[in-house]
């Protein structure tokens, strides 16, 4: 079975090892497996065999605010639309928001795909008849650090606008 190493890796284990248990000199090691001197050092220092984790430690957004990702968080929760009816929904409220970014923060929160409607799906019904001007309006409170915000979603039965009220 191979191993699993990231982009960078200059080394696999078996030569970390040799790494680890050799007698050798820093610049022996480095010119006998074509490496460089401060990676032998490094992997001499360690006391395990295994790469750290690259990356970030605490994965967040560098686009939305917390504030802006628990808003699309609760809007996507409370209106189950798919990504670009969301989309273009949050928009005019998020200007900077992106379709990858939008996907982006779905996926960190786990709510990327629409739950999948099994068994016996209730038959549709059509939209009330209301007249022109009727629409009916939502409210979610969010809460986030730094305290509550309130998501107003307002509907009426041509499209879906949002507005958030903190």
């Amino acid at each position: 079975m191979g191993q699993l190493l990231h982009g960078s890796a200059t080394t696999i284990e078996a030569v970390r090892r040799a790494i680890q248990v050799g007698q050798e000199s820093v610049r022996a090691l480095a010119r006998r497996y074509g490496i460089s001197p401060t990676t032998v050092q490094k992997w001499r220092k360690r006391a395990s065999l295994r790469d750290a984790p690259m990356g970030p430690k605490q994965i967040r957004s560098t686009v939305l605010t917390l504030e802006e990702e628990a808003m699309v968080v609760a809007f996507r929760r409370h209106t189950q639309l798919p990504l670009d009816d969301c989309l273009y929904a949050l928009q005019p409220t998020i200007p900077h928001l992106t379709r990858s970014s939008l996907h982006r923060c779905l996926q960190r929160h786990g709510i990327s795909r629409l739950p999948e409607v099994t068994g016996d799906k209730p038959a549709k019904k059509k939209f009330k008849a209301y007249p022109i001007g009727y629409f009916h309006i939502d409210i979610a409170e969010v809460h986030t650090e730094e305290g509550r915000l309130y998501l107003f979603v307002a509907i009426d039965h041509q499209q879906v606008r949002f507005r958030s009220i903190a």
